[in-house]
């Protein structure tokens, strides 16, 4: 018991240290400190006061708008009691039975504040109600119904936003936990698999990849985060994919790849970070959105392709299995790029079968969750 439990609390250590080694995580996060931000470069986040609520998270957001409720609403109590105050309507001055209040029924600071509330959230009055006698308390009910209108644009425009942010979108488009590199039509290739996983298609669809690295330069200057472009092609084409249903994207490893220098034995012992983009279109919003994810030379497998997840029934039924979507399958494969090219290198693996059952018409209509 003991045993798993250290293991179980050093995978979690390895996990975290892995987190904040990624520029972005698997699930798109940027995870960057920006530090020593100088002061007229901070008071730029509050002249954009738009993106930075929609930024913010929601905690923070919630309590900021509380408080901005609450203090307009107690403000404005205030100079309703000050003009009651003044006035003379308060309990404490015992006005006569002739004496016309600035407000009816405001007694104290709570009866005030309960007339602000009233003021700023509903469009008439019931037992409290305002009175033509002081002309300062009807400029404040007209202060007030104009600041709460602000407000209350404000934050429901903020909450509609954030709600409908592009983001949340992002969170049915996913890729494989890990890459793969094999062959594909006679080219070392390195191979992602997305999928979209609502019915409703993303559209104008341009999917490219940068890897992240530190180089030196000839000069000796060190580039921290170098990037060097990784450009990505699927058989549907590179742009204006159908993304109806999972897709294999890849990246040929030629002499101009990044990828050509390294091999099986040495891929674990680089330092980059491949980052792949999506860029592309909802179609129920016409909304542009950017999916990212991140691979470690750890979380690349050489000699390996995906496991196919797509069947077709005798009744002509697609479906889709995703128990399959992050399984590989070894493969026979060079150990690296210059093997491909020579042909020798190709008999260095010895050949593993598999049999590619999936694409076999099965005898009964599929019942999977996920039907295309």
């Amino acid at each position: 018991m003991f045993q798993n439990l250290r293991k179980h609390f050093a995978d979690h250590l390895a996990e975290r240290r892995t987190r904040r080694s990624r520029l972005v995580s698997k699930d798109g996060q940027c995870n960057i400190k920006l530090g020593h931000v100088e002061e007229k470069n901070r008071m730029a986040f509050l002249s954009d006061i738009w993106t930075t609520f929609l930024d913010m998270r929601w905690r923070y957001k919630m309590t900021i708008f509380n408080v901005v409720f609450l203090g307009s609403w107690f403000i404005f109590a205030v100079f309703y009691y000050v003009i009651a105050y003044v006035h003379g309507d308060l309990l404490e001055f015992d006005p006569p039975q002739n004496h016309t209040p600035c407000v009816f029924n405001v007694f104290g600071l709570t009866s005030a504040f309960l007339f602000s509330i009233e003021t700023q959230m509903t469009t008439g009055y019931g037992y409290r109600c305002i009175t033509p006698e002081c002309g300062i308390a009807v400029i404040v009910v007209v202060v007030q119904t104009i600041v709460g209108t602000f407000i209350n644009a404000f934050i429901g425009g903020i909450m509609v936003a954030k709600f409908a942010r592009p983001i949340k979108r992002t969170k049915t488009i996913t890729f494989s936990k890990t890459a793969v590199i094999g062959n594909h039509e006679g080219k070392l290739c390195l191979f992602i698999r997305v999928a979209n996983l609502r019915k409703s298609l993303l559209i104008k669809n341009y999917i490219y990849g940068k890897l992240l690295k530190t180089t030196v330069t000839p000069e000796g200057e060190t580039i921290v985060l170098d990037q060097v472009d990784i450009d990505f092609v699927v058989d549907a084409g590179k742009e204006n994919m159908f993304f109806i249903c999972p897709l294999t994207i890849f990246h040929i490893i030629d002499s101009s790849s990044p990828f050509f220098d390294m091999s099986m034995d040495t891929l674990a012992q680089q330092e980059f970070e491949l980052v792949v983009f999506l860029d592309g279109t909802m179609e129920s919003t016409s909304t542009c959105c950017q999916v990212r994810t991140s691979y470690l030379p750890k979380e690349i497998q050489w000699g390996y392709r995906f496991a196919p997840i797509a069947s077709k029934s005798k009744q002509g039924k697609y479906s889709v299995d995703f128990s399959n979507f992050n399984k590989t399958v070894a493969v026979p494969t060079p150990h690296c790029a210059f093997c491909f090219l020579d042909e020798k290198g190709h008999g260095e693996e010895p050949k593993k079968g598999y049999d590619n059952a999936a694409f076999q018409h099965s005898t009964e209509t599929p019942t999977d969750d996920i039907e295309m």
